[in-house]
């Protein structure tokens, strides 16, 4: 084989390997009262879909079992705190994604994922979060879903 045809099929191996990453990754949240809601969304998500989906419950015991994509991360965020103290509704969900959003939204490449993020949660930690997303990190507004109930400026 000569190096000409070595090279073409490393980059045909390289292309192929590049069609396959992921070019979106997501960012869903939602707490006890959207769970419905939660299912049809992860329903809707290609098998390959990659992210993070936080879900934020009164107790541990509410915790329960949802069908993600096997690339998704399902993180269960209990507001009782050890000790038995309640945080506020949202304290804990909007904790969570913010922290999620500042570590894995930093990088500005050209080579860095869109992100989008379907907010499902309750009113307050959902204008946090937007208002996050959009100023902090730099998230289009375009790439926000969030109940229209809520009348947040995004989609």
């Amino acid at each position: 084989m000569s190096t000409v045809e070595t090279t073409a099929r490393a980059s045909t191996r390289a292309a192929r390997r590049a069609s396959r990453r992921p070019q979106v990754q997501h960012l869903i949240t939602a707490d006890e009262h959207s769970l419905a809601e939660l299912e049809v969304v992860l329903a809707t998500l290609p098998l390959c879909a990659v992210g993070r989906v936080f879900i934020e419950v009164p107790e541990v015991d509410d915790i329960s079992i949802v069908t993600a994509p096997p690339r998704m991360t399902v993180t269960w965020l209990p507001r009782t705190r050890r000790g038995g103290i309640r945080r506020a509704t949202g304290e804990v969900l909007t904790r969570a994604a913010t922290a999620w959003a500042d570590e894995m939204l930093c990088d500005d490449s050209e080579s860095a994922l869109r992100t989008e993020a379907t907010l499902l949660g309750g009113f307050l930690s959902t204008a946090d979060l937007v208002e996050h997303l959009t100023q902090q990190c730099g998230v289009e507004a375009s790439a926000i879903h969030a109940p229209t109930r809520y009348g947040l400026p995004v989609f």
